[in-house]
């Protein structure tokens, strides 16, 4: 079956919907309310959609049968400073985003183990749920890069010892004012190290999917 280009532009902003949702979440069980007040703890697409980030920039990669696939969401907002826990609180907010992606494909996986077990599940339900893991591995794992302003870089901002944790943090801030300059960093990263991150993608994904 040929996978339509608009269900997955749907599996993307569902997911990357989802992935903001969970830091806004983690963030107000950890003491900060930014998200809740700010009206972002809610999966209605709308409120979280980027115009160019959510839709022209997937929509682009797919219609020129890229080798990737990316998108985002605007980030929900969240104060690090009202977190009760100084020291982890950030990390675990920034964990919260590939924590659910990973979620949802495991589910997934689970499901079309069960279900081709069971002999309930049709070979095209197993292709679009093999879509939606191959998705969400793909964010998980590229949000885990430790590129600023992707959720990697605030883990390993609290995982690396003090002094360079210190150095690294700074960077971090100089990468965050300047976008562009993120952006930069994380499609020259890409080009570089491409070709093995999406075959670990790739693989994990195929792995999970049992196919």
């Amino acid at each position: 079956m040929q996978i339509d280009f608009v269900f997955i532009i749907i599996v993307l902003i569902l997911s990357v919907v989802v992935h903001e949702v969970a830091h806004g979440y983690a963030a107000n069980m950890l003491g900060d309310p930014t998200a809740r007040i700010a009206g972002r703890l809610t999966l209605n697409p709308i409120r979280h959609l980027d115009l160019f980030g959510s839709i022209l920039l997937p929509g682009l990669l797919v219609l020129s049968s890229s080798p990737f696939l990316f998108g985002y969401a605007k980030p929900v907002p969240y104060n690090p400073y009202n977190l009760r826990n100084q020291k982890w609180g950030e990390a675990w907010v920034a964990a919260a985003g590939p924590l659910i992606n990973i979620v949802i494909a495991l589910f997934f996986a689970v499901l079309i183990r069960v279900g081709v077990a069971g002999n309930f599940l049709t070979p095209a339900f197993v292709e679009l749920a093999s879509v939606i893991i191959y998705i969400n591995v793909l964010l998980a794992v590229i949000n885990l890069l430790p590129i600023p302003p992707l959720d990697g870089s605030k883990v390993l901002s609290v995982i690396l010892p003090l002094g360079l944790s210190m150095q690294y943090s700074n960077f971090r801030n100089i990468m965050e004012r300047n976008i562009f300059l993120s952006f930069g960093l994380l499609i020259l990263f890409i080009i570089v190290f491409g070709a093995p991150i999406f075959r670990f993608i790739g693989t994990i994904s195929t792995f999970l999917a049992g196919i």
